[in-house]
């Protein structure tokens, strides 16, 4: 898992270093930068699987463009100079870093080249000049005699040089590796509507496409093997999942995806007859999606999101973020999702680390930047003071009144049960009566209330 990224010079990012965890929402206003973060580790997953032709790169859900304006264009100098990203990942008990320096010439059809770290590490220890394997042959046919006027020439001490870094190369490239697959699958996933209904198409980098192509024949896979194996838990986890939709009944999956008719077929519990994903909603397809690509083994250990609140009743969002962030602990995924919707904030735990928000923005000089609101960060305010602003002096209200108003303001404090059990239904009840049901205590504000009040950043303040 990534515990921290470190980028420089791309795009709208001059230098940004964001210690992140299993779940990390990001918010902001539009052109902020947050997807510029995302394509940041996807340049560097393309380049540790070494795909960096730029329809690779378009593939994985980077916008491509010139490779000057790839960079930090905030200065002459920029447009130059190599893209870095730092990667920290936390393996075992150990965390092991890893550099990527990204480079282009800038010429017509060039293309982007990556420096291995591992390169730079064996020239450090002059490995590629000297055979170790040689070296010692030679040793084994030195009598005791050589050996000892060997030991004390500078060629042995060159050789002990030599020597180590083979061992630290070989540890290096054991830990590397065991983190190349978390990384390199990297991808950030945008789907679409037309992808999903349209079950016939896949995509170039399987098993799913960054708009949705191949879900069709990953359901499939995961349906087939749980037959064979009778472990259903990523079905049952997808089945679950799609229970939050409270019309749906079930899903019907077929075992094989080379059938001649691509499709799935789905019951809604009011219906006497069953369709198939061209009938059903997108805000339905969006969350198959979402936990397929979760509870696969195939699909990437780390990934991206872009809006994922897209097409989302609110209270779904809420919902599936919080869904999001069990499935992610059990199948082992990181996330890294943006959203515009304040709902998908009210489904973060701020108590639990392995969810972390993160509000992005530019500063005086157009760089991005990243704050981490943490729990101790969260907005407070009073419940009779917040009330205050909602009912008016002269008026009277009944317990249904009181309920709307407080509902259409989006129940800041999310205080609505204690709502209705403080009122009686054949009763009326003046501003001071409602007042004077609550304490004067301070209560934490609800996300989705206090990023739209603003007290969290991330808003537009030219209007």
């Amino acid at each position: 898992m990534i515990t921290e990224l470190k980028i420089e010079n791309y795009k709208s990012i001059q230098d940004l270093t964001l210690e992140v965890g299993r779940v990390n929402v990001l918010i902001g206003e539009n052109g902020c930068g947050k997807s510029n973060i995302l394509e940041a580790i996807t340049f560097a997953a393309a380049a540790e699987a070494n795909k960096l032709d730029n329809e690779f790169l378009s593939s994985r859900g980077i916008r491509v463009t010139e490779p000057q304006l790839m960079r930090s264009a905030f200065d002459k100098i920029n447009c130059d100079k190599e893209i870095k990203v730092k990667v920290k990942f936390a393996q075992s008990e150990e965390n092991i870093k890893h550099d990527y320096v990204l480079k282009n010439d800038n010429q017509i059809y060039s293309k982007w080249s990556y420096h291995e770290r591992l390169k730079e590490f064996a020239d450090k220890y002059e490995i590629s000049n000297i055979e170790i394997s040689s070296l010692e042959e030679i040793i084994s046919r030195l009598t005791k005699e050589n050996y000892d006027e060997f030991c004390q020439s500078e060629g042995y001490n060159k050789f002990l040089k030599v020597k180590e870094g083979v061992n630290k190369l070989k540890l290096s490239i054991d830990n590397i590796n065991s983190i190349v697959n978390l990384i390199n699958g990297f991808i950030i996933f945008s789907p679409e509507n037309t992808s999903l209904r349209n079950l016939e198409k896949e995509g170039q980098i399987q098993p799913l496409g960054i708009n949705g192509e191949g879900l069709f024949k990953l359901l499939t896979v995961i349906k087939n093997e749980a037959n064979q194996s009778q472990v259903f838990t990523e079905l049952e986890d997808i089945q679950e999942t799609l229970e939050l939709f409270g019309w749906f009944e079930n899903i019907e999956i077929p075992n094989d995806y080379l059938q001649l008719e691509k499709k799935i077929t789905i019951k809604d519990r009011y219906l006497e007859l069953p369709f198939d994903q061209r009938s059903a909603n997108e805000g339905f397809l969006l969350v198959l999606f979402y936990i397929t690509l979760v509870v696969s083994k195939y699909t990437p250990k780390i990934f991206a999101i872009d809006n994922i609140d897209t097409s989302l009743n609110p209270k779904l969002c809420t919902k599936l973020i919080k869904e999001l962030a069990r499935l992610a602990i059990k199948y082992d995924k990181q996330l890294f999702v943006t959203s515009h919707n304040p709902a998908i904030l009210d489904g973060i735990d701020l108590g639990d680390d392995n969810q972390r928000l993160f509000v992005v923005s530019r500063n005086k000089q157009g760089h991005t930047r990243c704050k981490r609101i943490e729990a101790k960060d969260k907005p407070k305010s009073s419940v009779r003071d917040m009330l205050s602003r909602l009912f008016n002096d002269n008026e009277t209200y009944n317990k249904e009144d009181i309920l709307n108003i407080f509902d259409n303001h989006g129940d800041p404090l999310d205080i609505s049960y204690a709502f209705s059990k403080a009122f009686d239904d054949n009763k009326t009840y003046t501003r001071d009566d409602i007042l004077n049901k609550f304490d004067n205590s301070e209560e934490p504000v609800k996300l989705s209330y206090a990023f739209l009040r603003g007290y969290l950043g991330g808003l537009p303040k030219n209007f």
